[in-house]
């Protein structure tokens, strides 16, 4: 008997199992098995009947449809999908694998784990079964990545923000270092390389802004009232000279930065901020960098010898000395390096200025008149302005990178004294405001100047005073050396726009009124009498 009740049972779940197959290949046809390549033994009947009612919408369709109404809808549909949105493909996505996930389950038969998914649009298999899942298979693509959402983004970036918060960033890439960047692009051979490799070497965005300065301070010189253009033939202040003004001084810049390179391509070489010289990364020789600097200091200085005058071309050799002769070496023995470099930098407006009190000078044109004489007090309060600016300018800089710079072995006053680098930017921070009033004082500018440069040294101040109230942390650092790169730019313009004088003749211009320095300023009724007065005044000397 046991073994007739065996041999039933064992007929029994054949024919069980027989019976269930059966009903697969009934319900799943062929174009299912071919569509999803699926195993029929490794799924149970329960899946078989979910998988075939989603797949194949005809096994299960009620008495409302038909393929004539879905035609209908399908021609219907509008133009403009919710698909073609990015939030609505978000969330189709999400849907889509909120579908596919399954939560781990058991069975009373030991098997559990929770099955991979089978296709990108198929439904999810039994939780009682497990299907080997290839990475190699295309037929079992594992889930993509949905997009980050843009609130989500906007949190993170927040979080990550407060977790740096008092780190500050490195400092971006100026352009000489972008220059050597593109330079390492090019063909060796080509011309193209070696003008880019040698505007590196240059610095141009430094040079650019001392030579705005320059031309500032020559544009901001108080023409006398016998230099007027209502008085002469020609204008008062020559834009040939101008010209000669601005090549000289870029080319006495280039040829100081040049030789800046080139005595401390090992030390740069230890700093993130100099490391993409173009010395350091080999694509100019040290004997290559000193011809071009031999020759822009020599052609900068001719010309502006020959085409403005010599107490000029003498203040450019005079701050390519200072610049490569003492502010370089005396970068690793002195903290006082930063004062020799703000004096540096003071001296292009000295320079702008001569150059238009030579066009005016009433005796020799010597360097004493040019630059010691009463008329040459509007140099001295922009040189002052340039040298007071510096400070904040350098100290703001030099706050984020001081361990580079303790390492590279520079004597600098941020790491040597963080606390008195903080009161040197704010001290001089407030002495801009005096030297900008002095402008207005000896009649330089109108009192407009006045009003708008001290808009904008308040903004620098109060930037100064956090840096040293909270010794460069929290972003103080960073908003000083941004308020300084503004503000030099900002005051030049206007000063420009404030000249004394200025708005009064354009308004005259305007309405079509005549100088009253016109009548004024023309005693004689020809050019000949001009001359015999000339004559008779030089004869009574």
């Amino acid at each position: 008997m046991p073994r007739a009740n065996a041999k039933n049972e064992n007929r029994s779940g054949d024919g069980i199992s027989e019976r269930r197959m059966r009903t697969k290949e009934m319900l799943l046809q062929a174009n299912v098995l071919r569509s999803r390549y699926i195993d029929a033994e490794s799924v149970c009947l329960r899946c078989w009947f979910r998988l075939s009612a989603r797949t194949n919408p005809t096994a299960r369709r009620r008495f409302s449809t038909s393929p004539l109404r879905n035609e209908a809808i399908a021609v219907k549909a509008p133009l403009i999908q919710r698909e073609y949105f990015s939030a609505n493909r978000i969330r189709s996505a999400a849907k889509a694998q909120s579908r596919q996930e399954i939560p781990e389950q058991s069975t009373g038969h030991g098997r559990a784990q929770a099955v991979s998914q089978v296709a990108s649009h198929g439904p999810s298999l039994c939780p009682s079964t497990s299907l080997p899942s290839s990475p190699a298979s295309p037929h079992f693509p594992t889930s993509l990545p949905l997009p980050e959402l843009p609130h989500r983004r906007r949190k993170r970036l927040k979080a990550e923000a407060a977790s740096t918060l008092g780190q500050e960033p490195i400092i971006p890439p100026d352009a000489s270092s972008r220059l050597t960047s593109l330079s390492t692009t090019l063909p060796r051979a080509s011309i193209r390389r070696l003008l880019t490799t040698c505007l590196s070497l240059s610095k141009p965005r430094l040079s650019f802004m001392i030579v705005l300065t320059t031309a500032a301070s020559y544009s901001l010189y108080p023409v006398p009232a016998l230099l007027l253009p209502t008085t002469t033939t020609s204008p008062s202040l020559s834009t040939l000279t101008l010209i000669f003004l601005a090549a000289g001084t870029s080319l006495c810049c280039a040829s100081a930065n040049t030789l800046n390179m080139l005595l401390e391509p090992e030390h740069d070489a230890k700093m993130s901020r100099t490391r993409n010289r173009p010395i350091v990364r080999g694509l100019i020789g040290k004997k290559g960098a000193l011809v071009f600097a031999s020759m822009a200091g020599a052609i900068g200085i001719g010309s502006l010898w020959f085409g403005v005058n010599p107490t000029v071309a003498f203040l450019g050799g005079l701050n390519i000395a200072l610049y490569a002769g003492v502010y370089t070496p005396m970068k690793r023995i002195s903290v006082l390096n930063t004062w020799v470099g703000a004096l540096v930098g003071g001296i292009p407006p000295l320079m702008g200025w001569a150059a238009a009190a030579g066009q005016s000078a009433t005796g020799n044109g010597e360097w004493s008149e040019l630059l010691f004489s009463e008329a040459s007090v509007g140099g001295w309060l922009l040189a002052g302005i340039l040298y007071a600016w510096q400070f904040p300018h350098f100290n703001a800089l030099s706050w984020s990178i001081m361990d580079e710079y303790k390492n590279a072995g520079y004597r600098m006053l941020v790491w040597t004294n963080p606390r008195m680098n903080g009161r040197v930017a704010l001290r001089y921070a407030l002495a801009l405001f005096p030297l900008c009033a002095g402008l207005w004082w000896w009649q330089i500018t109108d009192q407009g100047f006045l009003v708008t440069s001290s808009i904008v040294n308040v903004w620098i101040v109060r930037e100064a005073w956090r840096f040293w109230r909270r010794e460069g942390q929290r972003g103080s650092a960073r908003g000083l050396f941004w308020a300084s790169v503004w503000h030099l730019p900002v005051i030049m313009v206007l000063a420009m726009l404030h000249k004394k004088g200025l708005w009064e003749e354009i308004w005259r211009w305007f309405v079509g009124e005549g100088s009253d320095e016109e009548d004024m300023l023309i005693p004689f009724d020809s050019e000949e009498e001009v001359l015999d007065e000339v004559c008779d005044s030089g004869f009574a000397e």
